[in-house]
């Protein structure tokens, strides 16, 4: 039996034929919402939050006429797992099989866009919804966690990395074949800046030149390899910006604007060693901007607050007049951004001081195809990591390259230095063993760099963090807290021919070195030789 439900955790398991649709009159009609999803994307890179070098005025327009958060965090720093966490307003390991990466969706766990479909929305998506993993059924029906998909219409994309999906084209449609007497739900689901990227895009058809990213940040090698790999990054996003641009506009042509609620944010950090999918800053933080024109009070501003992913999901279904619990759905773990967003009395404000993180298993590479547990706190400017299984290579093993990290130029750059002697800095910051626990000063340590952990000056902080992080999980009834975190182990991928990779490599079922597995990034600075 699933133990989230053993711990009560799901009692309430979705029951939506009982939600009521709120008042739809002129005076109090509800709000349509467009949520926009970049795949893959630190807060960092967006022009709102200072960047210079990645051109996104759709979003800083959106931050303009909204409301921009400036810490804004996933617990969860990978597609799957986070995308759940906002779907759902509850932390992955309060998941169960939700809660790894490339798994299944269990049928007892209920979506915000579910409750809002059961009391009169239309919900639709194009590009990402939820995903990779199986949605699973319900009532014998295949489940759309994000709605009725919007796919047809292509486009011929910039960059070979990027998808042909027109996802603005696709808005339009679903616009113009909607039930016009229902609000809505739109998710648009980018499938950029997630890799692969067309390796030299960002100069060659963005314009700009390596030196203009600035400083590289300290865990990666300063050389144009690098640079060219962020302006490419850099270069999906904007694509990713212009495509907001165009539905922002669509939807001042149609005059409904002014009473739709547009939520944009990424999934997770950027695809880069010692980013996506780990627990430090370039992971978890993550941009958010929301917009409301007939619903928040002073527009423009920024909020300073910790925020996170489970809050999106209640501060959604309070917006469009529901109440999960009352309509079934398991409450949230988050509280509702709209007294911040509206200027008023915040009855959360005590749980805005800090942040949960953690993961479980992402991506293949380990023995048994464990995950890399970790669990972590976020208070007053410092953030506390707990490594749940030290013995294990955060990054995947050698014999399969490193799986949990994106293949990248960035990253088999940093395996060439390794291998042939001459700086191994960087694959000791991505790949090597970590310590049991970590502690970073982020105030004035971003890249976390400098582990404070073992400073006596920092002992009584670690201390009280560490407890007041685990007693946060017992209180949610973390399988780790609870000594069934091998549970997560244990749950299947979606698809039989994912499981037990390290086994198949290492067993000759699959006879190749990890550099022509295929799992490495087609675009991968490995495949260039000697050229660049």
């Amino acid at each position: 039996m699933n133990p989230i439900c053993e711990n009560s955790l799901l009692a309430g398991c979705i029951a939506l034929t009982g939600c009521a649709a709120a008042p739809d009159t002129a005076e109090e009609r509800r709000p349509n919402i467009l949520i926009c999803v970049a795949d893959d994307a630190t807060w960092l890179h967006f022009g709102a939050y200072g960047c210079e070098w990645v051109s996104t005025p759709a979003f800083d327009s959106v931050a303009a006429r909204g409301i921009l958060f400036e810490n804004c965090y996933t617990p969860n720093a990978k597609s799957a797992p986070s995308r759940a966490v906002l779907l759902t307003g509850r932390y992955s390991w309060q998941l169960g099989e939700a809660g790894n990466h490339i798994g299944r969706f269990p049928a007892d766990v209920g979506v915000f866009t579910e409750v809002l479909e059961a009391a009169g929305y239309e919900i639709a998506f194009t590009g990402k919804g939820w995903a990779p993993g199986d949605p699973g059924t319900r009532d014998g029906k295949p489940r759309r966690l994000t709605g009725k998909p919007f796919q047809r219409h292509k486009l011929e994309p910039p960059a070979s990395g990027i998808a042909k999906t027109d996802y603005a084209a696709n808005f339009d449609e679903f616009l113009a074949q909607r039930d016009r007497s229902k609000p809505w739900v739109f998710w648009y689901g980018s499938r950029e800046p997630h890799r692969r990227y067309e390796y030299g895009s960002g100069a060659a058809k963005g314009g700009r030149d390596p030196q203009d990213v600035g400083r590289v940040p300290g865990f990666w090698p300063d050389c144009d390899t690098v640079r060219n790999d962020l302006l490419d990054y850099g270069f999906e996003i904007e694509h990713f910006d212009r495509h907001l641009g165009r539905m922002l506009a669509r939807l001042e042509e149609t005059g409904e604007l002014d009473n739709t609620i547009v939520v944009v944010t990424a999934d997770n950090g950027m695809p880069f060693p010692r980013a996506k999918g780990t627990q430090y800053e370039y992971a978890h933080h993550l941009p958010l901007a929301v917009m409301w024109p007939r619903g928040l009070l002073h527009p423009g501003r920024r909020i300073a607050e910790y925020v996170s992913f489970v809050d999106i999901a209640p501060t959604l279904l309070e917006a469009a007049g529901e109440n999960p619990a009352a309509c079934g759905m398991t409450p949230p773990e988050g509280a509702s951004l709209l007294p911040l967003m509206q200027g008023r009395r915040d009855p959360a404000a005590a749980a805005r001081s800090r942040v949960l993180l953690g993961r479980e298993r992402h991506d293949y590479g380990r023995p048994g195809d464990r995950g890399y547990p970790i669990r972590g706190l976020l208070r007053d400017g410092w953030l506390y990591l707990v490594n749940l299984a030290p013995e294990l290579l955060p990054g995947g093993n050698p014999e399969t390259g490193y799986l949990d990290i994106d293949g990248s130029p960035t990253k088999s750059r940093i395996l060439q230095l390794h291998r042939q002697g001459l700086d191994s800095r960087y694959y000791a910051l991505s790949m090597a063993p970590r310590a049991a626990e970590e502690l970073y000063r982020i105030a004035e340590d971003r890249e976390c760099l400098h582990d404070r952990i073992a400073d006596p000056a920092c002992r009584e902080r670690a201390a009280a963090m560490r407890e007041e992080l685990f007693e946060a999980l017992r209180r949610q009834h973390d399988p780790r807290m609870t000594g069934h975190g091998d549970s997560f182990d244990a749950y299947p991928y979606d698809t039989p021919d994912k499981a037990r990779f390290f086994e198949r490599i290492t067993s000759g079922e699959i006879v190749a070195p990890w550099e022509k597995t295929g799992w490495v990034d087609p675009t991968d600075y490995a495949s260039y030789g000697n050229r660049r």
